[in-house]
């Protein structure tokens, strides 16, 4: 359960600009006791649809409902399976139904409690919904705190690939309660920890050496957890300022995405292989690919692959249960990737650890007889 006895701290704050969509991320633990308190001085005279998965509502729909019932705030929920299953045009209907049967009107609230799949889905339907409704986050999983729930990116899956079917809608505010990550059995929490990690990998090498002595304090609590959140948040939200829809540096938040998402794709988006273990096996796949070019040296991809595993995240595509993969369904849905432009392949590559870049034409050859060695 949330640590709902304990007070509140101060939160951070950190702000996405964005003009007149700018808005702010809040960081601390206990904040969704203050969730009502928030939503009154910000978005008065506002109902309020709540999307949530069965999970989440068990452990903490609670407490939030409390908070809006103190402020006298009208709330409905809509709950749906937990998973990524979710994330798909069934499970969106039944959420779109849901946020129209409640009578909500385009000026009122959608509120997304969850990870990352309900953000994604909540937030697409709030999109879509009345032609685009306002919505907040509040991500209960790591990976959504620091990553999925801050920058607008929204949607579901197709069983052509993940995300290719969404839309960019940025929220109204973010309330990252960190005493909510109390809660999540350390796979899911250290699948997290591999988008914490993919930040100080791309452009921030003092970090990634900080999180080396600090991760297990991280994942105790407070005040280390509050700190490494907030860097990467701070990190996404400079990176979105300058390109909301990934014109251009965005895409170097996708680091390790490319493999990664054909590695959940090849998975069937299930149990099998999490969203931010995918990302750990991209990211050192990255590392070892910008290796194998002479890009990057060989003691930084050593590097991150023993930090990730010391960590207890997969490194390796033979780390993943079930039936091998093969490079050439591997290839097939790097092709069907969003960051694939006019045929040709774009990855994100490394100088090393900190040292990010996008390299725009990768060899398609190349990569799949990278992708042969690695699964066989």
């Amino acid at each position: 359960m949330a640590d709902e006895g304990a007070p509140a701290r101060v939160p951070i704050t950190v702000s996405v600009d964005l003009g007149a969509r700018s808005y702010d991320i809040l960081i601390g633990r206990g904040l969704i006791t203050q969730l009502g308190d928030e939503l009154a001085r910000r978005l008065p005279h506002t109902r309020t649809v709540i999307v949530t998965d069965e999970t989440v509502a068990r452990l903490h729909l609670g407490p939030l409902h409390a908070a809006l019932r103190a402020r006298g705030i009208d709330q409905t929920t809509v709950t749906v399976p937990a998973g990524e299953e979710s994330k798909s045009f069934a499970v969106l209907t039944k959420v779109v139904d849901g946020i129209l049967a409640s009578r909500a009107e385009r000026n009122d609230v959608v509120i997304a409690f969850g990870g990352g799949v309900v953000g994604d889905l909540a937030g697409f339907a709030s999109a879509i919904t009345r032609r685009g409704m306002r919505f907040i986050q509040v991500p209960t999983t790591l990976l959504a705190q620091v990553d999925s729930s801050v920058g607008g990116k929204t949607g579901i899956n197709s069983p052509r690939g993940k995300n290719l079917v969404g839309a960019f809608h940025q929220p109204s505010l973010v309330v990252a309660d960190t005493g909510l990550l109390d809660s999540l059995p350390p796979r899911v929490f250290n699948a997290g920890y591999a988008e914490v990690a993919k930040i100080a990998l791309i452009k921030d090498a003092g970090f990634f050496t900080w999180l080396e002595e600090n991760w297990r304090a991280m994942a105790a609590g407070w005040p280390e957890r509050d700190q490494a959140i907030a860097i990467a948040c701070r990190a996404k939200a400079a990176t979105v300022s300058a390109d909301e829809h990934e014109l251009g540096e965005r895409a170097l938040l996708n680091l390790g995405h490319t493999f990664g998402h054909a590695l959940e794709a090849a998975a069937g988006f299930s149990d099998r292989l999490f969203h931010g273990e995918a990302v750990a096996i991209g990211t050192v796949l990255a590392h070892d690919y910008s290796m194998r070019l002479g890009l990057a040296p060989a003691e930084d991809y050593e590097r991150v692959r023993a930090h990730f595993t010391e960590v207890g995240l997969p490194t390796s595509i033979k780390d993943i249960p079930g039936e091998p993969m093969t490079a050439a369904r591997l290839m097939e849905l790097i092709h069907q990737d969003k960051k694939v432009s006019r045929g040709k392949l774009t990855f994100i590559l490394t100088r090393g650890i900190g040292k990010a870049f996008i390299a725009n034409d990768v060899s398609a050859a190349s990569i799949s007889a990278f992708l042969e060695e690695k699964t066989t």
